[in-house]
């Protein structure tokens, strides 16, 4: 980590960094808001929050959601933007291409914007409209310091197959035309691969970031509390580099910490991770 003395951290005197997250409450508390904010406190990040829906899931689906209209999703930013010292922001399910929209509106007072683009289901099943996509193409990826999309998302968003490291590192290219300064297409469903490779454009080249795969049915919200940490590790003051960096060890170690975790029939939640 760089910038920043970690022991002033654990100071009582001194103020922790502020994270917002503005995404979607997932009932079973794998995903979304639970997850983010469980993650900024693992990084002694202070997490506040704006919520954009309301889901009924579980770790078997989601049976339910209720999106909140897009004039209280903008009650909610303005009553933390106006009080509190935002560090960085990470933005989830935003629910409708309004809720988007919006988002990108307050863009200019959103320091270290994350961007989750959360347009699939685990089912595979779209959760949006094109005019959604359209809008985290056009209006919000040109804000964001980071995209995060999944395979199944950065397919949605090009309108073509994802499937191996090659597509991946060609669409992280191909969404970096958008505007973002740095776009992490993430590869945890890679076709045949051993590991979980990530890939990562910036500044005109494409890395990849990779961990040992790690066997196990708990990895709702993998996508969540990567870009999460992401974000609490740019309020922190790591470059961005140091921050994806850290933000796939997090996941890994997550992971591994539930990998023997029976939690619920479905894909079961991950552990805290351990900040590094």
């Amino acid at each position: 980590m760089s910038g920043v003395d970690r022991d002033s951290f654990r100071r009582p005197d001194v103020n922790p960094p502020v994270a917002l997250t503005i995404a979607g409450s997932d009932s079973g508390g794998g995903a979304g808001i639970q997850a983010d904010l469980k993650t900024f406190a693992a990084h002694g990040v202070f997490g506040t929050s704006v919520i954009t829906a309301l889901t009924a899931q579980n770790t078997v689906g989601v049976r339910g959601i209720s999106a909140v209209g897009s004039g209280f999703v903008a009650a909610q930013l303005e009553a933390v933007l106006d009080d509190l010292p935002v560090a960085a922001v990470k933005t989830g399910m935003l629910a409708t291409p309004e809720t988007v929209a919006l988002v990108a509106r307050y863009a200019p007072r959103l320091s270290a914007l994350v961007v989750d683009p959360v347009l699939v289901a685990s089912s595979g099943d779209r959760l949006f409209t094109a005019d959604a996509e359209r809008a985290y193409l056009e209006l919000l990826f040109p804000h964001a310091a980071v995209v995060t999309p999944n395979l199944r998302e950065a397919s949605v968003l090009l309108g073509r197959d994802v499937l191996d490291a090659d597509d991946a590192a060609k669409a992280a290219a191909d969404l970096a035309a958008y505007g973002p300064r740095c776009v992490v297409v993430k590869g945890g469903h890679l076709r045949g691969s051993a590991e979980a490779v990530d890939a990562v454009w910036h500044d005109g080249q494409v890395s990849l970031l990779s961990a040992p795969w790690i066997a196990t049915a708990n990895n709702h919200g993998t996508g969540c509390t990567f870009a999460a940490a992401t974000a609490a590790r740019l309020a922190r003051g790591d470059s961005l580099a140091d921050a994806l960096a850290g933000a796939k060890s997090y996941v890994h170690d997550a992971l591994v910490r539930s990998a023997g975790w029976s939690l619920g029939a479905g894909h079961g939640p991950l552990a805290w991770g351990q900040f590094t």
